[in-house]
């Protein structure tokens, strides 16, 4: 398995699989964008295409091309291991198969997944799925569609699945959320007699299952899977895995509600349209749609929020924008007429008008104006206060200067308030970073350039690493963990690899090296082994003087104990010294 992993590795480029989730942009060596595993307005994410790495220095997440697609899939090892594989077009030896135990438990929970959908799947197309069939003709889903999103039935009995799966242990079952246990001890269906929606992970997997109740007496009417080692429902958006490409493509995502909605708005052929699912956009949600939408500068990327004109739709909109203006996206609203789903207004009016209205939607801030001045008195300076607080945490989140003048105008201009005590206001918010500790202080520049060659460079390690190896002086550097662990690596004649040199140093260490590897202003690729010579030297040079300045105080300590033999013996030695150097 670690000979095919590092094949794998070597036929793949960091910077190509983290470009398919992160909008990069090139800057020197590195290339540098807006991290996806937690939320920021300026860039500290970096991957480096020489040493095959990334690191966050905002949130410290860093590793290979395998821990990122663990961290941002979700997923083991072994499943990053086989998700790259299958990308690249690389077979997987047959014998492969996940070696600890919770890799091995998520695959077999895969395995019962996918089963599970086949399943549903085979009864919406039988006889006894006609009657779904019906209701799906009347909800203008055709079977194509049906078959594209692999929609299902699941059986009334509250048994089939137990029966059909029964050479699983029912105790994975229930782990896998698709049965439940009864106070005897029994086991049952989790989903019975519903409509069955399959939801994906971002890389196509079925992960969990959303089941629209048949019967009218039936509740809740949409029941999704329960929380599982491979679904967590505020992390999950429906259709994401069908909606990427095109939204990176488009520079857009659409927000629907429900599974419905996306399914129409999908299959009338604007592909780039994700369900939550749920009462609202979660923190994690929103990030996922940024990796997907927003460039590497901050503000950019587009987000046109659909959900349902209820009220619970519109509390739901009003948190969605802000929780996309923190992630410093655009936002629009998209309100149907006629109080209409997305796929119902599709059915009815098509989807030319549908995508004319997400084309002419209004910002965000026209739409909150509008319910302000629905919820507020604004003739009166109450009114008017009110409405501007219930505005004020949409503004806070929004970072461009541009944007927030712009808003300001408008915001005085729609409350009619003095457009001077708003910008006052707005002036008034502290956007300053806190500053990040300077990991480098009292690190000799030379150490740290000698440092950033060898990472780099394999002529500057084959230059440097005879001379460490017969020096007194490496254990005398500041830096000296990362070169001794250098020489440890050419002792026991294991290949060079970032990684490997990042496993023998202590944590407090392991965060200076990435920065280092990160930090590559000072170095000129073409001459780094030029510059590491230029780098011993001055150590050497550094070295000598330190040398000489202990030769001198020797010399006035065997002064002052009256042995001046000795004290003649070493100003000889010092003399010999200063003239080698000069």
């Amino acid at each position: 398995m670690l000979d095919f992993k590092e094949t794998l590795k070597s036929q793949l480029n960091i910077v190509d699989v983290v470009e398919q989730y992160v909008r990069l942009k090139r800057s020197g060596t590195r290339w540098v964008g807006l991290c996806p595993f937690h939320s920021e307005k300026t860039p500290s994410f970096g991957v480096n295409a020489d040493l095959q790495i990334f690191k966050c220095f905002g949130c410290q997440e860093g590793g290979d091309v395998f821990t990122f697609i663990q961290k941002i899939e979700g997923v083991t090892f072994f499943e990053a291991l086989k998700l790259l594989a299958e990308r690249s077009g690389i077979p997987m030896p047959e014998r492969a198969r996940p070696q600890d135990p919770a890799g091995q438990r998520r695959e077999t929970i895969l395995d019962i997944e996918e089963k599970a959908a086949s399943l549903f799947e085979s009864n919406l197309h039988s006889a006894r799925g006609a009657e779904v069939r019906n209701y799906l003709t009347s909800r203008n889903v055709s079977m194509e569609t049906a078959r594209a999103f692999r929609l299902g039935l699941a059986d009334s009995s509250g048994r089939q699945l137990l029966q059909r799966l029964k050479d699983y242990d029912p105790a994975l079952l229930e782990e896998a959320g698709l049965v439940k246990r009864r106070d005897d001890g029994s086991h049952y269906d989790y989903f019975r007699h519903r409509l069955i929606f399959p939801i994906h992970s971002e890389s196509g997997h079925v992960i969990a299952f959303g089941g629209r109740a048949l019967s009218a007496d039936d509740n809740p009417k949409y029941l999704n899977s329960p929380k599982t080692p491979l679904y967590d429902k505020s992390a999950v958006l429906y259709n994401l895995h069908r909606a990427k490409a095109a939204a990176r493509k488009s520079d857009r995502m659409i927000v629907v509600e429900g599974y419905m909605d996306a399914i129409g708005v999908a299959a009338a052929g604007i592909a780039e349209v994700v369900a939550i699912c749920g009462t609202a956009l979660t923190p994690a949600q929103a990030r996922l749609i940024k990796r997907h939408v927003a460039q590497s500068q901050a503000s950019t990327g587009n987000v046109m929020i659909n959900l349902d004109p209820d009220r619970a739709g519109i509390a739901a909109t009003e948190k969605s924008i802000h929780l996309l203006l923190a992630e410093g996206l655009r936002v629009r609203v998209l309100t149907l007429p006629g109080e209409l789903d997305a796929d119902e207004f599709i059915a009815a009016q098509g989807v030319e008008r549908y995508s004319s209205l997400c084309n002419s939607a209004p910002r965000y801030f026209a739409w909150l104006t509008d319910r302000a001045k629905q919820q507020f008195d604004i003739t009166s300076a109450e009114g008017r206060v009110d409405a501007f607080q219930y505005l004020w945490p949409s503004i806070q989140q929004v970072q461009n200067k541009l944007e927030r003048s712009e808003l300001a105008h408008e915001i005085a201009q729609a409350l009619n308030l003095d457009p001077n005590t708003v910008r006052d206001r707005m002036r008034g918010r502290n956007s300053a970073q806190p500053r990040q500790p300077d990991v480098f202080l009292g690190i000799p520049p030379a150490e740290r350039l000698l440092l950033t060659c060898m990472l780099h460079s394999d002529q500057a390690r084959t230059l440097a690493l005879p001379y460490l190896n017969q020096s007194v002086l490496v254990r005398q550097l500041s830096l000296a963990p990362p070169f001794e662990a250098f020489l440890a690596l050419e002792r026991e004649r294991v290949p060079y690899s970032f990684e490997g040199l990042l496993a023998r140093v202590e944590p407090a260490m392991q965060h200076i090296l990435q920065q280092i590897a990160f930090d590559d202003t000072q170095l000129d690729p073409e001459t780094a082994a030029e510059q590491a010579a230029e780098c011993i030297r001055a150590l050497e040079t550094k070295q000598g003087e330190a040398d000489r300045g202990e030769l001198r105080k020797q010399i006035r300590r065997l002064e002052q104990e009256g042995d001046f033999e000795e004290a003649m013996r070493l100003a000889n030695e010092l003399d010999k010294q200063v003239r080698a150097s000069s």
